[in-house]
């Protein structure tokens, strides 16, 4: 352990949190069969208070990775099918006048949980969209000039097909920033898909989890993680990467103040998941992909020429930028 890293301030213990953590991944790993980094990196947003974009085809498990999420945690759950119709009052909620008070009530809308499921994102208006703004980035939102706070933990989990076009609208650049990581379920393996196949035919896995743990638990375990300390050096160098991105030539958008930010949140969850006190470069370098590619934007022309895309782009500027060395003082 470095000499410089802080101690944690015993908030729920060592042994606590791997204990909980632990519990979540395994509930959550009663569902999703083979893909554990899929399983992870839910946990990962949730512990650093991001937000979650599963981008996949149809039928890979988008929709059963934030229900298992949301059934491994004693917390409130929404579910909100994004369609053309969706008006953002139904998001937000609405003023509804009250002919005996003779006063306006505020009607919470489906967004008021600890987790938000936001399935098919895509195929609601950019109007509707937007709705989610305030909330993913404030944690409250603002309704007739007043505001209302949201419940913490707060974690919203969208998905969206990328390849279906029909009745889809691309998110933009201002939604997409607000995910703190974007993943790719992928196909099951054969194994995996063999033993779905035996498990699945006549009862649900999300029928067998029970709740693990609850929201009051889950807030301790953010702050156990908010304080993992990260050295002076490794803030310099998730800096210095997305600099790195702003000035690459084969990027027309590079990642903004915000990515930067929770890639260090991120790192940090990564961190104490695998038992540490302190970041590693390392810990930066796996994220960096999931946490900037839906951000960049390629060049224009970038593909008519040739250029590689945003993912090898970023792993081309992770050897690029010089890693720091850890010195004794």
């Amino acid at each position: 352990m470095p000499e410089d890293a802080h101690r944690i301030p015993p908030l729920v213990g060592a042994e606590t949190f791997a204990a909980q953590t632990s519990a979540i991944l395994g509930a959550m790993g009663q569902v999703i069969d083979g893909k554990p980094d899929a399983v992870r990196s839910a946990l990962i947003c949730f512990l650093a208070e991001g937000h979650l974009l599963i981008e996949d085809v149809p039928g890979v498990g988008k929709t059963m990775l934030a229900k298992a999420l949301a059934a491994s945690v004693d917390a409130t759950v929404r579910r909100i099918q994004f369609t053309p119709d969706l008006l953002p009052g139904d998001i937000t909620g609405v003023s509804v006048y009250n002919p005996v008070d003779r006063q306006f009530e505020f009607k919470h809308g489906a967004v008021f949980a600890h987790i938000v499921i936001a399935d098919e994102i895509n195929r609601s208006s950019p109007k509707t969209q937007s709705a989610l703004l305030e909330a993913m980035e404030e944690g409250q939102v603002t309704v007739d000039g007043a505001t209302h706070l949201l419940p913490q933990p707060f974690l919203v989990v969208a998905t969206q097909n990328p390849l279906e076009m029909e009745g889809t609208y691309a998110l933009p650049e201002a939604q997409r920033d607000r995910f703190m990581m974007r993943i790719s379920m992928g196909y099951p393996d054969a194994a995996a898909e063999t033993l779905m196949l035996r498990q699945r035919d006549t009862v649900s896995p999300l029928a067998a989890v029970s709740p693990v743990t609850d929201a009051a638990s889950v807030a301790q375990l953010i702050a156990w993680a908010r304080a993992v300390h990260v050295a002076p050096a490794l803030e310099e160098y998730a800096v210095a990467l997305a600099q790195a991105t702003r000035s690459d030539p084969n990027l027309h958008l590079g990642a903004s103040p915000r990515a930067t930010l929770q890639l260090v949140r991120a790192a940090k969850v990564w961190a104490a998941l695998d038992g540490r006190e302190y970041v590693i470069p390392d810990d930066i370098t796996a994220l960096i992909i999931p946490v900037f590619a839906h951000r960049l934007l390629p060049a224009r022309g970038a593909q008519r020429a040739g250029a590689q895309s945003v993912e090898a782009a970023l792993t081309q500027l992770i050897e690029r930028v010089r890693v720091p060395v850890a010195t004794r003082a």
